[in-house]
């Protein structure tokens, strides 16, 4: 190490019988501890589903004044229908700040309440960041305020590309904002896809505001939701469809 700190001089070469000794020792081992078959597929093992720390669940609840649940503990909105809901009290003089959020500015997703109206983002990979705004300012009292995707089609991973979807935003249930989200995160959330509940953290989803953009109303608790029941608004479904027309 002191000679050749940095590994240039390559001994493989000029000691043959070692390194033969060598790969015939790694395939004892890794025969003795089942390592076979070796799985060379490199990046693409990334979208292989891990186990979790937590229980196997479709529903997360998220709370606020309290640190990032990290991404291994935690269901995955990856390429598949989800919720988030927050359970939150707009005081009478209106309020600012994050909901939620997960990942940062190289990738995630934020919703918000921002100049009195319901606000969310998605940055996908650091390229692109879509976003929806309500219609109408959030009254005041306390409401659910709601993100829900739902996919529309199938992921790309082999480009980079997660599963295309619509992203929508409600108030109490009612629809007040919509937009066609064609790009996602394949393989995970931004490097820190931890899930955060009434702030955001670090390096921001979005430019639009500062970390950590602290929600200044009560939040009572975020819901997480990945078991794919989504709200269905025939109202909307059908101005969708004369809008096209």
């Amino acid at each position: 190490m002191a000679e050749d700190w940095a590994e240039n001089d390559n001994l493989a070469e000029k000691n043959r019988a070692k390194l033969i000794e060598m790969i015939g020792r790694w395939y004892v081992e890794a025969g003795k501890y089942n390592v076979m078959p070796v799985d060379s597929r490199g990046t693409a093992r990334f979208a292989d589903e891990r186990p979790k720390i937590s229980a196997d669940r479709s529903q997360f609840a998220v709370y606020p004044h309290t640190q990032g649940i990290p991404s291994n503990a935690v269901p995955s909105i990856l390429n598949r229908p989800y919720s988030i809901t927050a359970d939150a009290e707009i005081p009478a003089g209106g309020a600012d700040g994050v909901l939620f959020s997960q990942g940062g500015n190289d990738g995630g997703l934020s919703l918000y309440v921002q100049d009195g109206r319901l606000r969310f983002a998605y940055n996908y990979v650091g390229r692109n960041i879509y976003y929806i705004e309500s219609d109408a300012p959030v009254p005041a009292g306390r409401h659910r305020l709601r993100f829900e995707f739902e996919v529309t089609g199938k992921p790309d991973i082999a480009t980079g590309k997660g599963a295309p979807g619509r992203g929508q935003l409600y108030i109490d249930d009612a629809l007040v904002g919509q937009t066609e989200i064609p790009l996602t995160n394949p393989l995970n959330v931004g490097l820190l896809s931890a899930f955060f509940c009434g702030i955001d953290s670090g390096a921001t989803v979005t430019p639009n505001y500062k970390s950590p953009f602290a929600f200044t109303g009560t939040i009572h608790k975020v819901m997480v939701d990945v078991s794919g029941e989504l709200i269905k608004d025939d109202d909307a479904a059908v101005r969708m469809v004369l809008a096209r027309q």
